[in-house]
């Protein structure tokens, strides 16, 4: 199959490829477990996610969408977010907030300024995969843009202590994921930078360079996992439920009473 911006968010791209927010959607992150059963439903289309877009989403999307260069596009897709004279309403004007303030700052601007929304594919662990950047600088870097709530806040969980907004979302996996195809097409192993916009009363921006020793440590799981996954796809196991998302809420059977000390599960 060959991808195009066009047919890279397919469902049948999504069957012959995996990337990494599939590969999320199968293994999880901190911030969201992930659901064998759930990403197969996905696949199969037997389980549409809900499109009911949060306003914080949508604002998200927005600037993500300015900065890829197909604003035009996105405003066709979601008229509701405009007024009739075209402009934002109110309660998604912070997007016009985050764009100028990134677009203020030289270093922010320098490192988005690469080739947008570049497609590759390699073979690896078993697996084809897919990646878009949001800029690429041949042989000299690979940068991803993200919004958040706050690139200070921190996240804690008991196993793991205090996390930073990247670990807790799974963007070490990206990064290691984007590095290595990269490598395979290029043969240059180039650095990785997150480039963050908050979603705050007054945004904040960082170019973060995420160190070589968590990508490494990430593609290391990204390799011992992806052969479950690709068994998964292929119909060779039978998936596992993680009885927390809203595919298995919505599917659940039940079959016997639990026991109250059942409800809080393993702390």
């Amino acid at each position: 199959m060959n991808l195009t911006s066009e047919n890279y968010y397919s469902v049948e791209a999504n069957r012959e490829y995996l990337s990494v927010s599939q590969y999320k959607d199968f293994v999880g992150t901190y911030g969201k477990p992930g659901c064998e059963e759930y990403a197969l439903a996905k696949l199969n289309e037997s389980w549409v996610e809900n499109m009911e877009d949060s306003d914080a989403l949508m604002v998200g999307s927005y600037v993500d969408s300015h900065f890829e260069g197909t604003l035009d596009l996105f405003k066709a897709k979601h008229p509701c977010m405009f007024k009739k004279d075209g402009n934002l309403q109110a309660k998604y004007l912070k997007a016009n907030d985050m764009i100028q303030r990134c677009e203020r700052d030289e270093l922010f601007s320098t490192f988005m300024s690469g080739q947008k929304q570049v497609i590759m594919t390699a073979d690896m662990f078993g697996a084809k995969w897919k990646i878009k950047i949001d800029s690429y600088h041949p042989g000299k870097c690979i940068v991803d843009l993200k919004t958040c709530q706050s690139i200070s806040k921190v996240f804690y969980h008991p196993d793991s202590g205090h996390l930073n907004f990247l670990a807790e979302w799974g963007y070490y996996i990206q990064g290691a994921v984007y590095q290595k195809v990269v490598e395979i097409n290029t043969g240059e192993k180039l650095p990785f930078f997150i480039a963050a916009v908050s979603k705050e009363k007054e945004p904040d921006i960082q170019v973060i360079a995420v160190e070589q020793s968590l990508l490494d440590e990430a593609l290391a799981d990204v390799e011992h996992n992806t052969p479950n996954i690709v068994a998964l796809k292929n119909g060779e196991i039978e998936p596992m439920r993680c009885e927390q998302c809203d595919y298995c809420k919505h599917t659940r059977i039940l079959k016997q009473p639990i026991w109250s000390s059942e409800l809080i599960g393993e702390v």
